[in-house]
């Protein structure tokens, strides 16, 4: 495994562009979840009782930001070959949007826009927001392990 992530990220633009997903997924997903307010002045604040939530968020991120650059090597690398690549770059896609399901403050827009369906799928993701990340977490590490594993065997890695 760290030979492979030596062999992926030693290329400075997959490191830049994983510290680009993790810093957009994580201030996007903490504004989201009303972790940081933007008004009067920015300011965060994690209440008691959902530092779970907030941990989540943070591993979200990483795993996200662990997981895309990887696919994108292996993008650039099977060029020719889409049928091998479709399985892992979907599930790390799926994993990182699955994630960003709390709704917090646009949730008045889908309400008014779409009704009672939107109030009934909004009430939804938030009841379940926390088994919601919980898979996408699974399914990111799913994508990881997999990744990991073609990255070996298509680029000829040794086990160590």
């Amino acid at each position: 495994m760290v030979q492979t992530l030596k062999l992926v990220f030693s290329n400075g633009r997959y490191s830049l562009l994983a510290v680009g997903i993790f810093a957009s997924m994580l201030v996007g997903l903490l504004i989201l979840s009303e972790y940081i307010f933007l008004e009067p002045y920015v300011t965060g604040h994690i209440p008691k009782g959902t530092e779970f939530g907030f941990s989540l968020i943070i591993i979200l991120s990483g795993l996200a930001a662990l997981v895309l650059p990887m696919n994108v090597y292996r993008i650039n690398i099977l060029k020719n070959s889409t049928k091998k690549i479709g399985g892992s770059v979907f599930g790390s896609f799926i994993g990182a949007a699955a994630g960003a399901c709390s709704c917090g403050p646009i949730g008045f827009a889908v309400i008014s826009t779409f009704g009672s369906v939107g109030a009934t799928s909004l009430t939804f993701l938030t009841n379940y927001e926390i088994p919601i990340r919980l898979a996408a977490i699974g399914l990111l590490g799913i994508t990881y392990y997999t990744t990991v594993k073609s990255l070996k065997v298509e680029c000829k890695l040794k086990p160590q």
